[in-house]
């Protein structure tokens, strides 16, 4: 029992703080409204789960025998993420990014979790805190991706009814412009930690040659 209440209060805490993908769903919730958002969601969710069960089989056993490729994709997901920030900074009427009509759909947001730094964080760290050699792996990883699926619907979700909300409020440009500044400053802020990380890596690489 407390395995399974270790796992949710990780998924609870890792899956409701700021970071790229609440962000995504609040700028999707307060542009489009909750119902349009909803594919956004759920690819966002579904997607995590489908990337917690890869990770888990055989990923990070890749990334063994070739750290360089994660340090790549790191980097690319770092520098994406920088981007979306531009853009919804850079945007003074609405948050849509690449100034669509239309919503990110289901496909964008389970695709968003392989450059998403922050997801390859908590997949790799619930992969290495809650898996042990007495059970079989499978089960195991089968067990953390459910319980994430469970969790990240309605922690998610929270950012995506608050987004529906502010909707409300901001309906002068001024308002609009600072709510886009603040998400911008927010999607930054989640990135700050794997940035670091970045830089140490390289840093050291670099010394030590």
């Amino acid at each position: 029992m407390d395995y399974f209440v270790a796992i949710f209060l990780f998924a609870i805490s890792s899956s409701i703080t700021p970071g790229p993908n609440n962000v995504l769903v609040m700028t999707s919730g307060l542009n489009f409204g909750v119902r349009k958002s909803l594919p956004l969601l759920c690819g966002i969710c579904l997607g995590f789960t489908a990337m917690l069960l890869i990770v888990g089989i055989g990923f990070m056993q890749v990334f063994t025998y070739f750290p360089s490729l994660h340090l790549v994709i790191k980097t690319l997901g770092v520098g994406y993420l920088l981007y979306l920030a531009y853009l919804i900074a850079n945007t003074p009427n609405s948050v849509s990014f690449r100034n669509q009509q239309t919503p990110l759909s289901f496909l964008n947001g389970a695709l968003f979790q392989w450059i998403n730094a922050k997801a390859w964080i908590v997949a790799s760290g619930a992969i290495a805190a809650f898996t042990t050699v007495n059970v079989s792996s499978f089960d195991q990883q089968i067990t953390i991706a459910l319980i994430f699926l469970l969790v990240s619907f309605p922690c998610v979700g929270v950012w995506l009814l608050f987004g529906s909300v502010l909707k409300r409020y901001l309906t002068r440009p001024k308002y609009l412009i600072c709510f886009n500044y603040t998400m911008s400053l927010l999607l930054i802020l989640s990135v700050l930690p794997v940035i670091k990380e970045l830089i140490d890596v390289i840093g050291t690489a670099l010394f030590t040659r």
